[in-house]
């Protein structure tokens, strides 16, 4: 494996399922990227992973708890001690300074290294993007609201960075050291000599391993020791492109690129609040659509969205493909009809015209980092004044990502009216089968499930609001 650390060039041929932690802190001794929870959820290890895209440099902030080694390969890795200035504070560092926003200290490094990484980014500067780019580090003690004045004061410097490339700019601007002005062609130089992918010997059985977000919570030991396939850096698995009426998403697309799609975007105008409900910046630049597939929870929230969409699947072998339904991916709780040589390669939609509505909702217990106690998601394809198709998709009510199929046919055909739709959440309650767990109750989720279908309808028909909230 090859990559930059910082300003240094970094070959090693240690296990590739080495969590990317790990190494900076116990191979690199670079003590600054802190150990938290080990499950992305407190940013404490966030680092900047820098990766060249159809020759643009594009810099991401990431965990590294849960990010294998391989991952790094052809890349620049950035920790706390890859910013500093000394001896005096960069900027980012001094805003935190000047805001009193430090007590401990202990998720500092990770607060300051995804500020430096909206530094970086390529969307127009604002107090209210500083602070997003923050949503993934958790900060015990010192209070939110200085932390967000540091944010804020970070934006200001961002102000007149106009269409210039981001990392100059930084290096211009004082707010990054020199060498980042000279990292793209660095990485061009580091491509041309890496010896193709990542790949285990010929005879093992790999495991699969994309984002990572899911497997190195689950199964940190068991993975690392594994033969591991790394997808996620392939080609000819990322981009999302538009065939006619399809869109055609790899499967290494992260919930970022869909963010920054503007296919997507065009055709879901409120894709911003969708996936600003789904886990933190550093997690969504991560997971990838096909890994929450393939994670088979009942509440992934990606499986969720693309099932009403009824997506389908393209899997392979490495010598075959074969396609498949997404709706018909699932045969259980944690089961999946794929066979385990097979992954995902890519999927596609059709995508919604103007007479189609789409909607997403999830609740949870916090807005940020946590999973659904239940989501849903609907499509609505209206014929005159009737309902022509419609496709409800639910989560945390069963034992796998659900379509109710039931309440669609119920659907279909009727004008969208009060009585009907209070009818078709009673036909929805006859589908699902909840459980009580950590979560919510059973009855709990149960009536989630009514509300959020109702909230469907009250977005996309807003006259049946008054009637539906009474």
């Amino acid at each position: 494996m090859k990559f930059i650390l910082n300003n240094n060039n970094i070959a090693t041929s240690l296990s590739p399922g080495m969590p990317l932690l790990d190494f900076i802190r116990y191979q690199q001794h670079l003590m600054g990227t802190k150990t938290g929870c080990n499950e992305g959820d407190c940013g404490a290890c966030t680092v900047l992973t820098g990766e060249l895209k159809q020759d643009v440099l594009v810099y991401r902030t990431m965990t590294s708890c849960l990010m294998p080694l391989g991952n790094a390969h052809g890349k620049h890795i950035v920790t706390i001690e890859g910013i500093n200035m000394l001896p005096a504070l960069n900027p980012v560092q001094q805003a935190m300074v000047d805001n009193c926003a430090t007590q401990c200290g202990f998720c500092t490094p990770g607060l300051v290294m995804s500020l430096a990484g909206y530094c970086l980014d390529r969307t127009p500067a604002s107090t209210e993007g500083a602070i997003a780019a923050i949503d993934g580090n958790i900060c015990r003690c010192t209070g939110y609201k200085s932390i967000e004045k540091a944010a804020a004061q970070v934006a200001t410097l961002l102000t007149d960075k106009n269409e210039q490339e981001p990392a100059l700019f930084a290096v211009e601007r004082q707010m990054l050291p020199n060498y980042f002005s000279g990292i793209k062609d660095r990485l061009k130089c580091l491509i041309m000599t890496l010896n193709g992918e990542l790949n285990p010997p010929a005879e093992s059985k790999p495991r699969f391993v994309a984002g990572g977000t899911d497997l190195y919570v689950q199964q940190p030991e068991a993975i690392q020791e594994h033969p591991i396939r790394f997808l996620l850096g392939q080609e000819l698995l990322k981009g999302i492109t538009q065939e006619e009426g399809r869109c055609i998403l790899g499967a290494s697309v992260t919930v970022s690129d869909l963010l920054e799609s503007a296919i997507m975007r065009k055709h879901f105008p409120a894709l911003d609040n969708y996936l600003q409900l789904v886990s933190s910046t550093p997690i969504r630049n991560m997971a990838t659509i096909a890994g929450n597939f393939v994670n088979a929870s009942p509440i992934g929230d990606m499986t969720i969205f693309f099932l009403a969409l009824d997506t389908t699947l393209e899997l392979s072998d490495g010598q075959s493909t074969r396609t498949l339904p997404l709706r018909e991916l699932y045969t259980g709780y944690k089961k999946l009809r794929k066979r385990p040589e097979e992954y995902i390669t890519r999927c596609w939609f059709e995508l919604p015209g103007p007479d189609t509505g789409f909607h997403f909702e999830k609740v949870s217990k916090r807005q940020h980092l946590d999973i659904a106690s239940v989501n849903s998601a609907i499509s609505i394809t209206m014929a005159g004044n009737l309902i022509g198709n419609v496709r409800i998709a639910a989560g945390g009510v069963g034992p796998v990502p659900m379509l109710l199929t039931e309440t669609a046919a119920f659907l279909k055909g009727q004008a969208p009216g009060t009585a009907m739709i209070k009818q078709a959440c009673a036909v929805a309650q006859l589908e699902i089968t909840p459980i009580s767990d950590a979560r919510g109750t059973a009855e709990y989720k149960r009536l989630l499930l009514q509300q959020l279908i109702k909230a469907h309808f009250i977005t996309l028909f807003p006259s049946l609001q008054v009637e539906l909230l009474l």
